[in-house]
């Protein structure tokens, strides 16, 4: 395994990129430095969700506190799919660099937004309005993102490293969840509760901003891989066909992706952890996809995309429920952080085969266009009503492991999709 992004250019299998000069590794490194980047800011929003409820939507009623709340993080997917056309469109037409260049500054602005608008005892009904339009742009942005990256990352890399190299798209997600943990318990142990809700959370969100300038100048030295030159002939595809196999793909790693950044919040108002004890499962869930993402790329390189895609995907819809009713039982920081990590293992897995796959299906010209419109409806729908929907399930049904029974129903949907995906391991890209 390496222990690091492998350079692009290998003995036999060169890689002809438009314009640049720019070493290959540290291209690479732009597309999964800003992804990462993204995935904190629009992921801290749920992490952070308690306290951004009480500050935005003080109602009587906690659960209606944090209801609103998960409901203004479900508004960010609405523009998803806006996002996806748009940017996937700019991708293939004019490139893959000056999209990511946008979706940076785009995802920076809706955090921004978010970070710095009054609450609610300060301006009224104007800072949820502030708040759900930040969100909107942040939706805009990271669904313009997975597209015009994941089809860099696959062009840029050898034919034999494609598994790998694709794998970081997932990894920096990992990374940004790592991320956003780690702060989150940091401030917990160094803030009290109190501070916190004051202005803890919307430190955490401006301490992500620090790395958008060494960001926007990697992206802006990026090589552009649009215009690479193929090395031979790929079968033709029907792509309408293969978009709503690859909708069918997404949402099953979706919606598992989601219940495991709710557990935090699962834990803290269902289980009744305290907050810094409830950190340690955002902790897991990054540190665990990040490392079990490569595996999985590595896996896709030697065994094949549906395999990989497959086998833990089945493991997922078998295991989830047990998983939740250990939980359930066992209600400490030892069963959270080891039920968080082995979902987030078997997620990632399958979750970093998908965005080498489903690309890899598509041709270069719409490959942007069509990842970019799979991912962010998948997304949108799946994974923008899924917290909201497992706190509003685990209310009407008083069954603390609704979460589970949700992501199961939707890794059953997922593979029988996944059987119908073809194996591009040997294509070129």
């Amino acid at each position: 395994m390496h222990s690091g992004i492998p350079d692009i250019e290998e003995p036999g299998q060169p890689v002809i990129f438009a314009h640049t000069a720019v070493p290959p590794r540290k291209a690479v490194a732009a597309a999964v430095a800003g992804n990462a980047l993204e995935f904190y800011d629009f992921l801290s929003y749920a992490f952070f969700a308690v306290d951004i409820g009480k500050t935005f939507f003080p109602v009587h009623s906690s659960y209606m506190s944090l209801l609103l709340s998960l409901a203004v993080f479900g508004f960010g997917f609405f523009a998803r799919p806006v996002g996806g056309v748009v940017f996937g469109l700019m991708g293939d037409r004019v490139g893959r660099r000056a999209s990511l260049i946008l979706t940076l500054v785009l995802m920076t602005l809706g955090t921004l937004g978010v970070a710095l608008t009054p609450s609610y005892a300060s301006i009224g009904l104007a800072a949820p309005v502030i708040v759900v339009f930040a969100r909107l742009v942040q939706g805009f942005a990271l669904g313009g993102e997975i597209g015009p990256s994941s089809a860099f990352l696959i062009e840029a890399a050898p034919k034999h490293r494609r598994g790998l190299y694709a794998s970081w798209q997932f990894a920096s997600q990992g990374a940004g969840i790592l991320l956003a943990g780690i702060m989150g318990l940091l401030f917990g142990r160094l803030l009290g509760q109190e501070a916190m809700l004051a202005w803890g959370w919307r430190a955490a969100f401006l301490l992500g901003l620090l790395v958008v300038p060494l960001a926007l100048y990697l992206r802006r030295s990026m090589p552009e891989t649009l215009h690479a030159r193929s090395a031979g002939p790929r079968p033709h595809r029907a792509p309408a066909r293969y978009l709503v196999i690859a909708i069918g793909v997404i949402l099953g790693g979706t919606v598992s992706a989601y219940v495991g950044s709710y557990m935090t919040t699962y834990a803290i108002a269902t289980l009744g952890m305290p907050p810094t004890a409830a950190m340690a499962a955002t902790v897991a869930l990054g540190l665990f996809t990040l490392v079990f993402s490569v595996v999985g790329g590595l896996m896709c390189d030697r065994y094949g995309r549906k395999p990989t895609l497959l086998w833990p995907r089945v493991v997922s819809a078998l295991v989830t429920v047990p998983a939740f009713r250990l939980l359930d039982a066992s209600p400490g920081v030892l069963t959270l952080v080891l039920v968080t990590s082995a979902l987030a293992a078997i997620n990632a897995l399958s979750g970093a085969a998908t965005l080498v796959a489903v690309p890899e299906v598509f041709e270069r010209r719409h490959r942007a266009l069509g990842l970019g419109v799979a991912y962010a409806i998948g997304v949108s729908i799946f994974g923008g009503t899924t917290q909201f929907l497992v706190t509003w399930l685990i209310h009407a049904t008083a069954d603390p492991i609704a979460p589970a029974w949700y992501a199961t129903a939707a890794s059953v949907v997922a593979i029988a999709a996944m059987l119908m995906m073809p194996e591009t391991r040997n294509e070129d890209a």
